[in-house]
């Protein structure tokens, strides 16, 4: 059986891209390499040109045609620029589903207590990685097939207050949560909503988080494997929502983490701390 996954020809729009190291460049690649028809929505300009010369890299490289339909600019703290790219999908045809890989926080200040989290930081946060799914869900509604899939990338839990990770956790909360209202109030249209929700992986988004590194060292220690989760397990695992082999999945949070969340009283990880 040769399509698996059934996407080929399959029109998917992956929203946030910004280089090599997105999940969302990775999950573009992996639909492309599934046969989907991909369609890259990113930020703006300056990162358009970056994705558009990846792409050319990836068909040189011996991977066959380019593997995006087109690649559209979408700031998506503004509803004129989801309105537009909504309308450029639309003249596509049929989306068979999108991916929503969009996340910002302010970290500019470093660490801070939660509760001197400042009000425009967390609203930011909150419209740029959890509202702007609900915008685009309702936006491309008139343009999404039925039995069409959307799939957005969360985090592993949202119950670890990581220092360093601050008031990220209540905006992916409420990412977590949109997803099953979207489910609900897409049923009746045959459209699927769901969530990847990997551990600590090593992207240019994570980069800018301080201290991260330590954080991840970590985490690849309290996977059962002792082998931190790789960027392509969640594109592949995204794949896998968005195709029809995933029919029955639904308003879920699908966490990828190796391990991670079962194991934090591992031998070798106690006997470190209690030294």
């Amino acid at each position: 059986m040769t399509d698996f996954l059934q996407l080929e020809g399959k029109v998917i729009a992956v929203f946030g891209a910004a280089n090599r190291k997105s999940v969302a460049w990775l999950v573009g690649e992996t639909l492309a390499a599934a046969g989907a028809r991909v369609v890259h929505v990113v930020r703006d300009a300056k990162i358009a040109g970056e994705i558009e010369g990846l792409l050319r890299k990836s068909a040189a490289a011996g991977a066959g045609e380019a593997s995006a339909l087109r690649v559209l600019t979408c700031d998506v703290e503004k509803q004129a620029e989801i309105d537009a790219v909504a309308t450029e999908l639309g003249k596509l045809g049929p989306l068979h589903g999108f991916v929503h890989s969009l996340a910002f926080a302010n970290y500019s200040d470093g660490f801070k207590p939660f509760h001197e989290t400042r009000r425009e930081d967390f609203l930011q946060a909150l419209n740029i990685s959890a509202f702007s799914l609900v915008a685009l869900a309702n936006a491309l509604k008139p343009h999404l097939a039925p039995d069409s899939a959307v799939v957005t990338i969360g985090i592993s839990t949202t119950r670890m207050a990581a220092e360093n990770y601050g008031y990220m956790a209540p905006i992916k909360a409420a990412l977590h949560s949109s997803v099953v209202f979207l489910a609900k109030s897409f049923g009746q249209a045959r459209v699927r909503f769901n969530a990847v929700c990997p551990g600590l992986l090593k992207t240019s988004a994570s980069a800018g988080i301080p201290g991260y590194l330590d954080s991840y060292l970590f985490a690849e220690q309290a996977t059962l494997r002792k082998q931190a989760v790789a960027t392509q397990e969640v594109a592949n695992a995204v794949a896998f929502l968005l195709s029809p082999r995933s029919s029955g999945i639904n308003a879920q949070e699908i966490v990828v983490d190796a391990g991670m969340g079962v194991n934090y009283f591992d031998k070798a990880i106690v006997s470190k701390a209690t030294k």
